[in-house]
């Protein structure tokens, strides 16, 4: 299957709800086959791209972020992912950089720039991964809201020559769509 029609094919599971949660999964499965042929794609002239990407809960803020606030543990909240290895600092700690790998064996180094509970925020920057981007730096924030809290995942990068914008985009914003989907359903 062709990195492209995966998307297609994971944009037709979202209608679904009940294969939301796998769709993330899906997703970056075809990252690990198809990723290297995005690069082939036509792209456009280098430039800062933005995907922002939020979800409603019925949990309350606080009780949203014990869920997600843990940098060495994304495995228990996003369907994607299966293992975070710490390999410099520890935790929730600035420069605590880990080693996150998908399901398929795709793996993402990454750096935490900021961690903030008072705030409920973090934001971390990928150091190395099989996405051609770079300049990647992401803020995942859990605000109060009339249903209860509103999570809100958020990234600024830039497309790596000859790969395209709108494949980067859509591939970053269904992997935010997997993660909060999940998290919906387990935390509400």
């Amino acid at each position: 299957m062709s990195y492209l029609n995966g998307l297609e094919s994971q944009d037709m599971k979202k209608k679904d709800s009940a294969t939301k949660v796998g769709s993330g999964a899906a997703s970056l499965r075809s990252l690990g086959v198809g990723l290297l042929m995005a690069g082939s794609a036509a792209g456009a002239l280098a430039g800062t791209l933005s995907v922002s990407e939020e979800v409603e809960l019925a949990a309350s803020p606080a009780r949203t972020w014990t869920v997600i606030k843990d940098f060495q543990r994304w495995q228990t909240w996003h369907p994607a992912f299966a293992t975070t290895e710490i390999t410099k600092g520890g935790g929730n700690t600035k420069g605590t950089v880990r080693v996150l790998a998908t399901k398929d064996g795709a793996k993402f180094n990454e750096e935490l720039l900021m961690h903030d509970a008072t705030s409920r925020s973090y934001q971390y920057r990928i150091i190395d991964s099989p996405l051609p981007i770079s300049g990647y730096v992401s803020t995942i924030e859990v605000k109060e809201s009339k249903l209860g809290s509103r999570v809100v995942w958020s990234s600024n990068f830039t497309v790596n020559p000859g790969a395209s914008d709108e494949a980067m985009k859509k591939t970053i914003a269904g992997v935010y769509r997997a993660g909060l989907d999940s998290l919906k359903a387990s935390v509400n």
